[in-house]
């Protein structure tokens, strides 16, 4: 390399980086080409579903009146609802968010099984616009800021 000139040295060095840096990038990419989670609407899930056991995000609607919990206590049957009316049956073990109910929003990370439930590993509840604390439930804005005033003088 001393027989090269200092300027054709730079250059090496530098194509050597740039070689090393898209192998690190092609690299990084076909490793996490399964773990990237797409994201369904029902309606989209019921017209083209994901590949059985891919782990994807399904978003819609609570459906009034599917939400159950089976004997063990702990694992919640409910079906997320679309714009058009299209149903995914979804199956979740585990400690729902406060504000998960029914007719909420709902994002619900897991897997297609091969009987077309949606199995369930996180469920991510979405609240509207006009969410309040249950600490300010029935208050005034009035009673509220005087509320949050008396307990943001003792942090000052």
């Amino acid at each position: 390399m001393s027989a090269l000139k200092p300027k054709h040295q730079r250059l090496i060095l530098v194509v050597l980086a740039l070689v090393a840096l898209i192998g690190a990038g092609l690299l990084a990419a076909y490793a996490l080409r399964n773990q990237a989670n797409y994201f369904y609407l029902p309606e989209q899930m019921q017209a083209d579903p994901p590949a059985v056991g891919q782990a994807v995000r399904l978003g819609g609607m609570v459906e009034q009146g599917s939400l159950t919990t089976d004997n063990d206590g702990v694992t919640l049957r409910f079906a997320v609802t679309g714009n058009d009316g299209s149903r995914i049956p979804v199956r979740f073990s585990g400690i729902a968010p406060d504000l998960f109910v029914e007719g909420s929003g709902v994002v619900a990370e897991g897997r297609l099984a091969p009987d077309g439930t949606f199995v369930a590993d996180n469920l991510l509840a979405k609240h509207d616009e006009n969410y309040v604390p249950k600490e300010l439930e029935g208050m005034s804005q009035m009673q509220a800021a005087k509320m949050a005033e008396e307990t943001t003088v003792g942090i000052e």
